[in-house]
């Protein structure tokens, strides 16, 4: 029977290890350079893979396990066209989790040293952040509202989609480090934001995207979000059937936990499959597990024992030619239920910028400039979902390390 380790090699020799990656350049928003890291894993020579690896993303070995592989790397790959891509996601789960044991994090530059920096949000922006500015040299101030550091990682990603000890592998870290995390510390209630830009040389904001999106129906009180309850699942009572509303990541991780209870679970959504903005990897596993689902269909009432749906239907407008959602008056059906969860969406909470003076843009949101500052305020960068809104793992990397590049930039200048 042939081993996983040769099956790998065999699939790391498939590799084209082409001049111009698309699988780097265009489809992994960290550009992870997968022909240098794949030439290395053949020659056996992990440990300098691994810190080719970890030195672009210091999350990737998180990365490697919940990234839409179908969005990045793999949908990129140009053997897509054989309809053979490298499953180069498997290797670097591999390479990534073998170098995350041996790493040890030390000041490897003099160009930040003696700057002290807050970063507010242990997740993976904040992570990210912490270890590239140690490597410069600067002191990291770690803040969080939680009591341990991981962000969703630990308290929105489920244990069987990303196992808590690699979350712990990151903590002991950033500890041994000598990043100081300040936890259970909600900056913006009981810290003022204004004390960390007055005591810091610079401030980089990621506390998430952890506000959920109202359904705006009757009775939606009844129902529970998502977020809460995959932060404690165990804490809710199900009963013996849960229907989930939404159709992104957070809804599939929701469904997935919500069967695991023993609990007959479906999700209902207002689309159809072709529309769900989750990971069709994720839609797939659900199905798998046993999670079912109905298409086309809006909630329009929460009632006691159940939801009234309306029925949907995708129609061209003629105006602009474009497929819009159509919900359908007179279809209206009551689905009986013990539990309702919403996962519909989540915003950041902007109430940490209350008294500060910043710009926005059309939407009312903190405008973002190209290097991650908040535009109006001197020294403040915004970072992952709070810059964002609700986006990948690997997206909010790459925008910690825009923030961290323009950082090293201004001390270059200065």
């Amino acid at each position: 029977m042939q081993s996983e380790k040769n099956m790998k090699n065999e699939e790391a020799l498939r590799c084209l290890l082409c001049k111009k990656p698309k699988c780097s350049l265009q489809g992994c928003p960290v550009h992870t350079p997968v022909p240098e890291a794949m030439a290395l894993y053949r020659e056996d020579r992990l440990d300098e893979a691994g810190k080719l690896l970890f030195d672009n993303n210091p999350l990737s070995a998180v990365t490697s396990r919940v990234c839409d592989w179908k969005q990045f790397c793999y949908g990129a790959c140009i053997l897509n066209v054989k309809q053979v891509p490298v499953r180069w996601y498997e290797i670097e789960q591999e390479i990534s989790l073998r170098y995350l044991d041996r790493v040890r994090l030390e000041a490897e530059s003099e160009r930040l040293r003696g700057r002290r920096f807050a970063i507010v949000g242990a997740g993976p922006a904040g992570i990210a952040a912490s270890v590239w500015l140690l490597r410069e040299g600067a002191e990291v101030h770690l803040y969080d509202a939680n009591d341990h550091l991981g962000g969703v990682l630990r308290y929105g990603i489920p244990p069987f989609r990303l196992d808590r000890s690699l979350v712990d592998a990151y903590e002991r870290l950033l500890h041994e480090g000598g990043v100081v995390f300040h936890p259970g510390v909600p900056v913006g209630k009981e810290l003022p934001l204004k004390q960390l830009t007055d005591g810091f040389d610079a401030v980089l904001l990621a506390p998430g995207a952890e506000k959920p999106a109202t359904l705006r129906i009757p009775g939606e009180e009844r129902a529970i979000q998502a977020l809460p309850y995959l932060k404690q699942p165990e804490q809710f009572s199900l009963g013996k059937k849960v229907i989930v509303i939404g159709g992104g990541n957070v809804a599939m991780d929701a469904c997935r936990t919500a069967v695991r209870s023993g609990a007959e679970t479906w999700v209902y959504y207002r689309k159809t499959f072709e529309n769900m903005p989750a990971n069709p990897l994720e839609v797939v596993q659900a199905q798998a597990d046993g999670v079912r689902f109905r298409v086309f269909q809006a909630p329009v009432e929460v009632q006691e024992g159940g939801v009234v749906f309306r029925d949907c239907e995708n129609v061209t407008d003629p105006e602009s030619g474009r497929l819009v959602t159509k919900i359908l008056d007179g279809t209206d059906h009551f689905v009986p239920c013990d539990t309702l969860i919403t996962a519909i969406s989540e915003k950041p909470d902007f109430s940490l910028l209350d008294g500060c003076s910043y710009e926005k843009d059309d939407w009312g949101w903190p405008r973002i400039t190209e290097d991650q500052r908040i535009a109006g305020m001197e020294n403040v960068y915004s970072m992952g979902d709070f810059a964002t809104g609700p986006k990948t793992v690997v997206e909010a990397v790459a925008g910690a390390r825009r923030a961290v590049d323009a950082i090293l930039a201004q001390s270059i200048a200065e």
